[in-house]
């Protein structure tokens, strides 16, 4: 017998039932992509397009700074492994030399190191204020020229922006969304990382888009990807990686571009909402790995309510019509109505 139905689609087709969250291929607005074109084009710098992708090769390839405690640990076992080699082929102890040769190992295993838009697309002019922040006072002028379509003189697409080169400290001015898009990687130290995180769990008044964790006496409760308030649970796989998703969007039309891009994220988005007047809450769960369609039956890899990752084998005659076209049509990300423990192996 298929198993207990739940009027999960609330009159939507299967295709957008309400567990949907994966946006199909996306492309920049017009006004956005020849502002881009214009400023590029224009550009007096010979190889732009080379450089860029020089440039994309080492963002992708770069990690976290390392710690300075760490960088000490690593620092002192490279010079036990080169003094151990040295009495092994019994050659002269020169500390200069073995100096020298932790440093050049460590500058090889070492590396030192928007939401304006999506915003205005999904609220438009409902939105009051808007304040970006980046360090680099070019990167500000640059994303000013964008929204100027190229022009000092022209009105900006979206209004009430605001661009500053510093993070405001003060918690007496909040927002209701606060995003916080690839910015950590940027930060030298744990500590820096950790201060930033606490003055923008300050700002927030209703949600933080961000990796954190609890850091004042205002509990925040999570409100995506998880379905769940416990350890992500991939990360006790090896090797730990949080959960991530997928997004296409089309590039900018540049002579020997790509036509079609895919962005890997992971995020995690914290609510300071108080629990008590949420909404109750949808038992569903996340899909974390592709959907594999086959023959009569889907296979969905899920993150659910306890905190588990679950291998599910979706069938009409199991799970009933309804759950399986969803299924069927559900993709990488999307969330799906939870189906009982029993009939989910977990991983």
């Amino acid at each position: 017998m298929p198993q207990h139905q739940v009027d999960v689609l609330k009159g939507a087709a299967h295709r957008k039932h309400p567990g949907v969250t994966n946006m199909k291929t996306l492309r920049l607005p017009e006004e956005l992509q020849r502002a881009a074109l214009s400023i590029v084009l224009g550009a007096q710098i010979n190889g732009v397009p080379d450089q860029a992708r020089s440039l994309t090769q080492f963002l992708w390839s770069r990690k976290r700074p390392v710690e300075a405690s760490t960088l000490r640990q690593r620092a002192i076992g490279l010079e036990r492994m080169v003094l151990q080699r040295a009495m092994e082929r019994n050659e002269d102890i020169d500390n200069s030399h073995v100096k020298s040769k932790v440093l050049s190992e460590l500058r090889k295993t070492t590396y030192h190191w928007t939401a304006l838009r999506a915003s205005h697309s999904c609220w438009g002019d409902t939105l009051k204020e808007m304040v970006c922040v980046d360090s680099s006072g070019p990167m500000n002028i640059l994303a000013e020229r964008l929204l100027n379509d190229d022009g000092e003189k022209a009105q900006p697409h979206i209004k009430q922006v605001h661009f500053r080169q510093f993070l405001p400290v003060s918690p007496q001015v909040q927002f209701d969304l606060v995003v916080g898009a690839f910015s950590l990687s940027e930060l030298a130290s744990k500590k820096e990382r950790e201060e930033t995180l606490v003055t923008l769990w300050r700002k927030t008044s209703s949600y933080l888009s961000q990796e954190m964790k609890t850091l004042d006496s205002r509990t925040p409760s999570v409100f995506a990807p998880c379905p769940h308030e416990m350890t992500c649970p991939k990360l006790a796989q090896h090797p730990p990686a949080p959960c991530n998703f997928n997004q296409h969007y089309h590039p900018l039309p540049l002579p020997g571009g790509p036509v079609r891009g895919r962005e890997t994220f992971s995020y995690m988005i914290l609510s300071r909402s108080d629990p008590s007047k949420a909404e109750p809450a949808r038992d569903w769960v996340r899909v974390v790995a592709p959907v594999l369609r086959r023959p009569r039956h889907v296979h969905c890899h899920t993150c659910g309510l306890d905190g588990q990752l679950h291998h599910m084998v979706v069938t009409r005659a199991k799970h009933g019509r309804d759950l399986y076209r969803c299924a069927r049509s559900s993709d990488w990300g999307d969330q799906l109505p939870i189906i009982q423990q029993e009939e989910a192996d977990p991983e």
